[in-house]
């Protein structure tokens, strides 16, 4: 069955910097879109970015604004979301999801998320 482990989120100061991690098995990741979500508390989840199967198209959300980058390991079946340049507002528990397509809420299956602090 498909498993998602997030890890990577923490506290940081705004203008800092995190790395997120997505562990994913038993599906075939490397041919399986992916996405990032986050929630912050009373606030709907959303869509963050999303990248196909080879790594070759990725899309974002309009607030990105080129601060974060997607990206995934096919041999390491592993996806990231660096995050650059955070603001308060990108606090919110960032979540890996399994999806059809790139762009958009739409989703399969999702992890655990792991929390994002900015202040």
């Amino acid at each position: 069955h498909v498993q998602l482990v997030e890890s990577g989120g923490g506290s940081v100061q705004a203008g800092g910097s995190l790395r997120l991690s997505c562990a994913a098995s038993g599906f075939g990741f490397g041919r399986t879109a992916m996405k990032w979500f986050r929630q912050a508390p009373e606030k709907e989840f959303e869509w963050v970015a999303g990248i196909s199967g080879r790594g070759t198209d990725t899309n974002y959300g309009d607030f990105v604004k080129g601060r974060f980058t997607i990206s995934r390991d096919n041999a390491k079946n592993t996806l990231y979301l660096q995050l650059h340049s955070l603001k308060t507002e990108d606090t919110a528990m960032y979540f890996c999801a399994v999806s059809g397509d790139i762009t958009g809420r739409g989703y399969i299956a999702r992890g655990q998320g792991t929390q994002v602090t900015v202040s």
